[in-house]
């Protein structure tokens, strides 16, 4: 038991110095961005935190992200006596509502939101404080998206929820006090993402009425280039530095992260090429007497269309994962749109290249730039200690653009 106790602050202390060596070692701090020190103690906690639950992953404990998915859900946030709460199924995916207490004579706007955190963490709880103020504030109906997250259901899983829960919404608004003419598409992050897809999706659709606006938050546009100049300015910002971002990205459509892994898997190769070298690669030509020593096994290529390197730059290039490069012709289609965006993100460029491909084409677009902000505006709204004044004033301006609509 003495042995027991003693180890357990032993290990929390190296796991406190690994934590505070990797902070200070990868992270910079630029001049201008909100409350340093506040980000500082909570990346060493978010360090700490992912650390333990890659530990606890590996001895088989639990799944690679569960100690992470707890503190972004955090505890439960005291539910607004003014906003009805209700979880249904919109077609098998679990979504929360929420509606004002107070009746309306007429028909509300309806905000449908896709939640953040790059396809592998990220809740309905954890947005729950967000929604019930947007409904508060704005006086709309809000439907948030539960979709199914990587690594345990890979893309486009994440997608095709989102999408059936859209449908579903637009066919049966009404049914939930919402004007089918009046619905805006919102999402942060890889929820912008959706969020952009979808919206172009709908373009093509002549059964379901046309979004009345989407509202884009820190999103990822684009898969072509991640070293663009906000990429290169933020590398080593938290709380998503580039390699945290690309680590994210890939375990959200692959389980296969380096080059190194596509090679061992055989999978760096075109199909169609790798049939023709096989005739030259064949290892019935090694002498008999080589083969002697040790059994030969043909290795089995994964037949997961993901896994191969080939295909899966093609699917990260393609406009499910990179919205920004739609066609013209489908661009021009899209509805009024609201870009929010961040001096100290990644992503801040892929909203301030998709804002001008909007603007090109004719689209109305509205921006908000938070010069103090960085990564996961909505995630860390009204959070206590993990609050930031920034979250505020980006909520504030949607909260804003919604009631403008």
């Amino acid at each position: 038991m003495e042995e027991r106790q003693a180890w357990q602050p032993s290990f929390f202390c190296l796991l406190f110095s690994w934590a505070l060596y990797y902070h200070f070692s990868t992270t910079e701090m630029p001049p201008g961005i909100c409350q340093p020190l506040k980000i500082r103690i909570l990346h060493i906690l978010g360090i700490m935190t992912y650390s333990l639950g890659n530990i606890l992953w590996k001895m088989g404990l639990c799944s690679q992200f569960a100690v992470l998915r707890l503190l972004v859900d955090g505890f439960p946030s005291k539910r607004d006596p003014r906003v009805s709460i209700k979880n249904a199924y919109f077609d098998d995916v679990p979504v929360r509502i929420y509606r004002p207490k107070i009746p309306s004579p007429e028909k509300r706007k309806g905000v449908l939101l896709f939640h953040g955190g790059g396809g592998t963490f990220g809740s309905i709880d954890a947005y729950e404080r967000v929604c019930s103020y947007i409904v508060r504030e704005s006086d709309v109906v809000v439907v948030s998206i539960g979709y199914r997250l990587a690594p345990e259901y890979l893309f486009p899983m994440q997608f095709e929820d989102c999408t059936t829960a859209t449908k579903y919404f637009m066919r049966n608004a009404e049914d939930y006090g919402v004007d089918p003419a009046l619905i805006v598409l919102s999402g942060d992050s890889i929820g912008g993402t959706i969020t952009a897809s979808i919206a172009q999706e709908l373009t093509k659709r002549k059964d379901l009425p046309k979004p009345r606006a989407q509202i884009l938050v820190g999103p990822f546009l684009q898969g072509l280039d991640f070293n663009l100049l906000s990429y290169q300015q933020n590398r080593y910002v938290p709380f998503v530095s580039q390699r945290d971002f690309l680590q994210m990205l890939f375990l959200y459509i692959t389980k296969n992260l380096t080059a190194l892994d596509f090679a061992l898997a055989e999978t760096h190769i075109p199909e169609d090429r790798r049939k023709k070298y096989h005739k030259w690669l064949n290892a019935d030509y090694v002498p008999k007497e080589l083969k002697m020593r040790g059994n030969y096994q043909e290795f089995q290529i994964s037949t997961c269309p993901m896994d191969n390197i080939h295909c899966l730059m093609e699917v990260i290039a393609g406009t499910t994962i990179s919205p920004l490069t739609a066609e013209d012709a489908i661009i021009q289609q899209l509805p009024d749109t609201f870009i929010l965006t961040c001096e100290y993100d990644v992503l801040r460029d892929d909203g301030l290249l998709y804002k001008k491909r909007l603007e090109d084409n004719g689209v109305k677009v509205s921006w908000c730039h938070l010069k103090d902000g960085f990564h996961g505006v909505l995630l860390l709204f009204n959070r206590l200690f993990l609050n930031f004044a920034f979250s505020q004033r980006g909520i504030d301006s949607i909260v804003s653009y919604i009631k403008s609509l």
